[in-house]
């Protein structure tokens, strides 16, 4: 296998660094990556169809003869497999700089970013032996740029009136009678932390028992709180919003490396997860498509329907840069992961509560650099639930894709919730917030209906009056005046509007 021809793994280009600068590298330097493999056959999700884990893994998961024919190919080029999980298609190796050169034809360098903090990058293409064409559909880790931003927002000055996220359950008409028990809500986190004390301190004040959280720890990730002025704004404003709603479901709090191979890995772990058992996940990090590369996108994608055949639901949020999401290139662009078909898109409005109780409920948007995500894939093609929706066609490209998002709940930083971060009582929004309340809803219908929700999409999209619409605001970026507005059904900024429970009578 160490003399045959090697071939590009489709997918696997990476654009050259930038921004960074240059550092050396040393070729003895060891590097954990992961390898991820081929179906044993491929997966259709069903609606209204769960499987097993048992079935899943008989079915669906990798194949022992694919897993050892990698092993042996890792061998020969003196790579040291540490793990096989089967289940998550995954195979660990550690190995030198100059072993993973070799082994993948790639160069490797050492940069450092404004920060002086210190990365190994790649570009260009990955090749794996010929003879592994088509068992190999991914190799992560060879980069460990951060790939990911939370989706938080705090408010600098609260105009209007913060909700605590009780208040907001209340508001939405969310099932009552319900916690949460019995369910676990899973959270992926790619920084920060969370404390004890500032989770009891928090439902103390709330006046309902705190939930139980659990910190799940993924490729060296770490439970490590620094100041509410970091990450600790979304691992705390995830686990505040998920646990006021559902109170007595457990919270798995997955903490791993800002990386594509980290991210990866984290939801894998989670929905694979037999001993936590999370219902449903919650994701608030995300970066726009233009910024994975393919295999990237297709291995999280396929870890996504995998989730789905589990009857495991996935909230992500849609994004908080407008119809832009951040980049700078004068096109509209979608978030990644929440474009994935498979993830419950979630984007954000601004909500109102008159002293009469009226409710006024509008597309966040506060400036270019503070609104809704949504927009339409250029990646992901138009899912069999949407196809009456009128999704347009994307703006940059004329791809019939997926439309983002799915639903919309309260996101705007000044009607945002409030949380308490490392001791400090803060107000965030952001599409952040919206993911983790959607979880805390999931696992309240998932508690009342005695199942798993799981894949929604079918039946949020085929049954009127599930959501109330959102007809008003847009998340057009004024420099470019590209974006969408909101109407009467789905739209490209509040998508059907805001869910509050699946047609069950509480």
């Amino acid at each position: 296998m160490k003399n045959e021809p090697k071939i590009v793994l489709p997918g696997s280009h990476k654009a050259a660094v930038e921004g960074y600068e240059s550092t050396g590298l040393s070729k003895n330097k060891k590097i954990e990556i992961t390898i991820r493999i081929r179906r044993k056959n491929a997966l259709k999700v069903e609606p209204g169809t769960v499987m097993t884990h048992d079935e899943y893994n008989e079915q669906h998961g990798a194949g022992q003869e694919d897993a050892t024919r990698v092993h042996q190919f890792l061998k020969e080029y003196g790579l040291e497999v540490t793990e096989t999980n089967l289940p998550r298609r995954s195979i660990m190796v550690k190995g030198s700089v100059s072993k993973l050169e070799s082994a993948f034809n790639v160069n490797l360098a050492g940069v450092k970013d404004t920060q002086s903090k210190h990365y190994h990058t790649r570009s260009g293409d990955i090749s794996i032996p010929q003879s592994l064409s088509g068992i190999i559909t991914g190799v992560f880790g060879l980069d460990n740029r951060p790939i990911a931003r939370p989706m938080f927002k705090v408010a600098a000055k609260a105009t209007l009136s913060p909700f605590t996220p009780v208040q907001v359950s209340q508001i939405y008409g969310f099932p009552s009678g319900m916690n949460g028990s019995g369910q676990t809500i899973g959270i992926i986190e790619l920084g920060g932390g969370f404390r004890t004390t500032d989770i009891k301190n928090y439902f103390k004040g709330l006046k309902i028992a705190a939930p139980t959280v659990k910190a799940v720890l993924v490729d060296g990730g770490k439970n490590a709180p620094t100041t509410s002025s970091g990450p600790d704004g979304e691992v705390m404003l995830d686990i505040e919003v998920a646990g006021a709603v559902a109170p007595k479901a457990k919270i798995a709090v997955y903490f791993t490396p800002n990386t594509d191979q980290g991210f990866l890995d984290a939801i894998t772990t989670a929905v694979h997860d037999t001993t936590n058992k999370p219902s449903v996940i919650s994701i608030s990090w995300g970066s726009a498509e233009v910024n994975w590369t393919q295999q990237a996108l297709t291995n999280m994608n396929e870890a996504f329907q995998t989730a789905a055949a589990l009857g495991v639901t996935i909230t992500v949020a849609a994004g908080d840069a407008g119809s832009s999401d951040g980049v700078k290139d004068g096109k509209v662009h979608v978030d990644f992961p929440s474009s994935s078909p498979y993830a419950l898109a979630c984007g954000g409005t601004r909500l109102v509560v008159g002293a009469n109780g009226a409710i006024t409920e509008t597309v966040w948007h506060d400036s270019t650099t503070s609104a809704s995500g949504g927009g339409v894939s250029d990646v992901f093609a138009l899912p069999t639930y949407q196809a009456n929706a009128d999704v347009p066609l994307s703006l940059s490209s004329k791809f019939k894709g997926r439309g983002v998002p799915d639903v919309a709940a309260n996101a705007d930083p000044d009607t945002g919730y409030e949380v308490l971060v490392d001791g400090q009582k803060l107000v965030i929004g952001g599409t952040s917030a919206v993911a983790p309340l959607m979880a805390g809803l999931i696992a309240l219908i998932n508690q009342q209906n005695g199942k798993s929700a799981g894949y929604i999409h079918p039946t949020i999209y085929a049954t009127p009056g599930l959501c109330r619409d959102i007809t008003s605001g847009n998340n057009i970026t004024t420099t470019t005046k590209l974006g969408y507005s909101a109407g009467k059904g789905w739209d490209a900024c509040s998508g059907l509007g805001v869910l509050s429970n699946l047609g069950i009578s509480a």
